[in-house]
């Protein structure tokens, strides 16, 4: 049985205080104690630690072990399960850059949701921008999954602040976390495609034109094989592997990820002819630098990407690198050449597009779940009752 009982004292500076202790012994039937300001708090703890005692999961505060010291075991977790090292070098950046400099030194057991809340306002407050933030407090809460199946803390508090919030907001939550796609903003309109294709020639052309009607991810496009990535006698590419930021050739994204996307013909005609200037390479690639090794992304995007859209004017307002104002590319990543496609697919027939339903999208774009096409491209697929057949439906209805 855990027990409260108030205590009074006074410190060394003469100062009297006033504080409620819990005493209980834990599962291994060693005595804890600890103390809180206000006597419902400690009420509050002797009730939890009762049940987990019972229960046997419970962490007293003494044998708890810092975030620092989690967070290194959540490092070798994810290296033991072979996770990609782009995103065990992401981890390993978010815990020794933003959570060990913070709050390494403090113990698991005692994280709660105003802790967490806390930590997300310092890193704003020390000039983290909203979407680190948002990535900060992921990766803390993964560390703290890794860390709860150790048995090295109870509760998830950064899973219960998402839980609190999801019930709270419900789906008004997910409606405000971002705004749609739009085209012309975030991905270019046809027009600026055409305007793209008409300025670039040779190696940059092919890039872009196979890019621009599969949709790959960069990763893909610099991971892309002769053999088994091109079938010019079906006129498909499939992705079999992808590179990673390292230059590593490796498995697709997800099992989603592999996948079979059909060519136009002008893209296979263009693929046939760039096979024969190809820089030739052990690793066989489709777009590789000219030693025939994995091409560097910021490469493909400032030295293709980049100059295409500005030589076709296909420009925004930035700044140079003394911070003065300048005209460069719209679009500053390949991504918005993948928006770009599944806009392609999902546009109508008459409209230029494929109009295609949107499971076959999902399936184009090598997305897990038709949910990630749904909330990326919903708002972009044509409805029933637009335009031509609504005006149908009435003439049908008045005739």
């Amino acid at each position: 049985m855990a027990s409260v009982r108030k205590r009074n004292w006074t410190t060394k500076q003469g100062e009297k205080k006033t504080g409620w202790f819990v005493d209980y012994y834990d599962q291994h039937h060693k005595r804890q104690r600890k103390l809180f300001t206000r006597k419902k708090n400690a009420d509050a703890f002797a009730l939890t630690a009762q049940l987990e005692v019972r229960d046997g999961t419970h962490v007293a505060e003494p044998d708890s072990v810092t975030v620092a010291a989690a967070g290194n075991l959540w490092i070798t977790t994810g290296e033991a399960a072979e996770l990609e090292r782009t995103t065990v070098e992401q981890y390993r950046q978010h815990l020794d850059l933003h959570i060990v400099p913070f709050i390494g030194k403090v113990k698991l057991a005692k994280l709660n949701v105003p802790f967490v809340r806390d930590f997300a306002d310092k890193l704003r407050a020390y000039g983290r921008s909203p979407t680190m933030v948002k990535y900060v407090i992921r990766s803390l809460g993964s560390l703290l999954a890794d860390a709860q199946e150790r048995g090295l803390i109870i509760r998830n508090p950064v899973h219960e602040l998402r839980s609190r919030r999801r019930h709270k907001r419900g789906s008004e939550h997910h409606e405000r976390r971002g705004s749609k796609l739009k085209i012309g903003v975030d991905t270019p309109t046809p027009d600026e495609i055409k305007r793209i294709l008409q300025v670039v020639t040779g190696r940059d052309r092919v890039f872009l034109f196979t890019d621009i009607f599969t949709g790959l991810r960069a990763s893909e496009m610099r991971g892309l094989p002769w053999k088994g990535g091109i079938d010019f006698k079906k006129g498909e590419l499939l992705v079999i592997q992808r590179a990673d930021r390292f230059g590593q050739i490796g498995k697709p994204k997800t099992e989603a990820a592999e996948r079979t996307i059909p060519l136009p013909s002008p893209v296979v005609s263009a693929l046939r002819e760039w096979k024969l200037a190809c820089p030739k390479g052990l690793l066989d690639l489709v777009f590789p630098d000219g030693n025939g090794n994995v091409e560097y992304l910021v490469n493909i995007v400032q030295r293709i990407f980049w100059p295409a859209q500005i030589a076709a004017g296909v420009t925004g307002k930035t700044v140079n690198h003394k911070g003065e104002p300048a005209i460069g590319p719209k679009y500053t990543g390949l991504h918005s050449l993948r928006h770009f496609y599944a806009s392609w697919c999902i546009n109508r027939k008459v409209d230029g597009g494929l109009e295609l339903p949107p499971k076959v999208v999902q399936q184009r774009m090598g997305h897990s779940s038709i949910v990630v096409t749904m909330d990326t491209y919903g708002h972009l697929f044509p409805r029933a009752d637009d335009s031509a057949e609504l005006t149908e439906a009435a003439s049908f209805l008045l005739s």
